[in-house]
């Protein structure tokens, strides 16, 4: 879902479907600066740009004047590639045979990692201060990261949900 960073469902489900997932999440960044919003700062800026580089541009100082053209040719490069960054996306999934985690990249490359769930640990690294900073889920040999880009308050729901469902999962042997 675009709207919220982390969708997850868990189905505890009767047995139906052995590798019916009993949880999945589409993690995404958050941005707080909407198209609206985008606008609205592009042309503030431009407005503000335009005005004193045409004041520095008049009086003589031209280099004052072409900066802030830059400042604002600048601005749109950083916002742009915000919004681009902001596709990337996590979709992680638990079933009674596979933990899936798809890592899809802003140009839309995906790479999926497959753990069984019996063999899966998921790691979460927590700072006093600051909470959980980093989720790793591992098992046979190779891991990976999870959730990377969320915010505190996501990485918490995230991190106990999902460690709820391979909780979940091991007890159901």
């Amino acid at each position: 879902m675009k709207e919220s960073n982390v969708d997850a469902g868990m189905d505890q489900g009767s047995g139906e479907g052995f590798d019916r997932p009993i949880f999945a999440a589409e993690l995404t960044p958050y941005r707080s600066l909407g198209r609206t919003g985008f606008r609205v700062v592009l042309c503030l800026c431009g407005a503000v740009c335009l005005v004193y580089g045409g004041f520095f541009l008049v009086t003589g100082a031209y280099p004052i004047g072409l900066f802030f053209g830059l400042d604002f040719i600048g601005l749109y490069v950083a916002l742009k590639l915000s919004y681009r960054s902001g596709r990337a996306r996590e979709e992680v999934s638990v079933s009674r045979t596979n933990v899936l985690i798809r890592k899809f990249s802003p140009a839309g490359r995906m790479v999926e990692h497959r753990f069984n769930p019996f063999w899966a640990r998921f790691r979460v690294k927590r700072h006093q201060e600051f909470g959980i900073t980093s989720m790793y889920v591992t098992g046979e040999g190779h891991g990976t990261d999870v959730g990377s880009f969320l915010n505190p308050d996501d990485r918490e729901s995230f991190a106990k949900a999902f460690g709820g469902a391979l909780s979940t999962i091991k007890q159901r042997i």
